[in-house]
């Protein structure tokens, strides 16, 4: 395939993309961290874990958070702690296995998990010994169904292949990969070296050991990006045949992470600039036979997120697109969120201070949110648009005992006179149907429904831009 750029945004989408390009949320989840206060804190965690150990035949997620990294990417967004001690890692792992059997004890029966996962930071941070206990650790507590997800984020710089035969020996199925650009330039401006070969060699022993479906991430929006040089990093992924790829808008957040401020904002690509690299991406996988899934994730028709997306049943969590919804997510770890009970739950993100909590024998939650019968509303409406573009009136009366015209009349209202004027949506009698221009700013599409937004006066940004 070639590499000359192809792609471009149509003229008459970019007076609208302007328009709409300002800060707003990814809708993780509904309401978003930024509604989170340390008025829910540890006992208002256990409350709500007692409410679901009350059905121990549900399902349930695992994430368990592992912030180590041996260096830093200037791009990076995630909680992590920068250290070559390994000493420190083993004493957070003791902890984490504590913390492990804290939760399993409220959750009584309720033991089964069917989506698992392990992110960062790095994650192959651990050695070989260290994952091994820490999998005995969840094992004890937990039983891991047969056919669950179990992931973990690696990064191929710092992944040998003994620790990949070791994952895949204890169950892990999924894998995956940052990528993030293979261009030279651009990875010295964020401080991530990442040679392809490097990549391919580990990529193909994920496929020689039999997992079952790899991702690859990819960022646009980096500093000294291209559409030419992007699109020749997009061509080299294809070659590879990942089963899914995520290519993810740079969110430039200097006031939350510092050290973004290495990148100088002059040589980052932004508004329809930015957007071209992602029509470039958007163009090379299309053509290779990926199916666009959600706002900024690309799959094989084959792979069961691309046939999650065809029947409409994609849902959405803090690990991101899947296909296996559970009623909880129990996270673990620093900084982890828990989505429990109707209820968010974030645990402290310092280690003392994470340590001191599990010494005094009580969750590590530092801050959390209580969902309200308007937030269960709103945040279903919301995961629709942002999973399955669009929502279905009746599906939502059914569920809830609501009429969706009165309830959400003044949003109608405003969905009429702007999104649909401008093209982003089509509204019909039964229905709201993001279109292919919509897709593109479908964060400003759920926005609209955004209770906690329409009262937010900040004066410092919170969000990162839409575009």
């Amino acid at each position: 395939m070639s590499t000359t750029a192809r792609a471009a945004v149509p003229p008459e989408w970019a007076q609208v993309i302007a328009k709409y390009d300002r800060p707003g949320p990814r809708y993780t989840s509904y309401p978003t961290a930024v509604e989170f206060d340390e008025r829910f804190g540890p006992d208002s965690y256990a409350e709500r874990l007692a409410r679901a150990a009350s059905q121990p035949e549900a399902p349930l997620s695992l994430y368990i958070h592992l912030p180590f990294c041996e260096e830093r990417c200037t791009f990076c967004g995630c909680t992590v702690i920068i250290t070559r001690k390994r000493e420190i890692a083993a004493r957070y792992l003791d902890y984490l296995h504590r913390e492990l059997a804290l939760a399993a004890a409220a959750l009584g029966d309720r033991r089964t998990i069917t989506q698992y996962h392990w992110g960062g930071g790095t994650p192959t941070y651990l050695s070989v010994d260290e994952m091994r206990a820490l999998q005995d650790a969840v094992t004890a507590q937990f039983t891991i169904r047969p056919d669950a997800e179990v992931a973990i984020e690696v990064d191929p710089r710092v992944t040998s292949m003994d620790q990949l035969r070791t994952l895949r020996a204890m169950g892990f199925n999924r894998l995956s990969m940052g990528v993030q650009d293979f261009t030279p330039e651009v990875q010295t401006a964020v401080n991530r070296l990442q040679t392809e070969a490097v990549t391919r060699a580990l990529f193909e022993e994920a496929r020689a050991l039999g997992f079952e479906s790899i991702n690859i991430d990819l960022i646009y929006g980096l500093p000294r990006q291209t559409p030419e040089s992007f699109g020749s990093a997009v061509d080299a992924v294809v070659a590879m045949g990942p089963d899914r790829v995520a290519v993810y808008s740079y969110a430039h957040v200097p006031w939350i992470r510092p050290h973004q401020r290495r990148i100088p904002a002059e040589t980052l690509p932004a508004g329809r600039a930015k957007l071209e690299l992602f029509f470039e991406a958007m163009d090379r996988f299309l053509r290779a036979g990926y199916v666009q899934i959600g706002m900024d994730h690309f799959a094989r028709p084959g792979d069961e997120i691309a046939r999650a997306a065809a029947t409409g049943t994609l849902h959405r969590n803090f690990m991101g697109y899947t296909t296996r919804p559970a009623t909880d997510l129990i996270g673990v770890g620093v900084s982890a969120i828990g989505d429990v009970a109707d209820s968010f739950a974030q645990n402290l993100k310092k280690l003392p201070s994470y340590y001191a909590a599990i010494d005094a024998g009580r969750f590590p939650v530092e801050r959390g949110y209580a969902l309200d019968e308007d937030d269960r509303i709103r945040r279903h409406v919301i995961t629709q648009i942002m999973c399955n573009f669009g929502v279905v009136y009746r599906e939502v009366e059914r569920r809830f005992g609501i009429s969706f015209h009165e309830y959400f009349a003044e949003e109608q209202t405003e969905l009429a006179a702007g999104p649909r004027i401008d093209g982003l949506i089509e509204l019909e009698d039964d229905r709201l149907v993001i279109t292919p221009l919509g897709r593109l700013l479908v964060r400003n599409v759920a926005m609209v429904f955004d209770r906690h937004l329409r009262g937010r006066h900040a004066e410092q940004p919170v969000f990162s831009r839409t575009v």
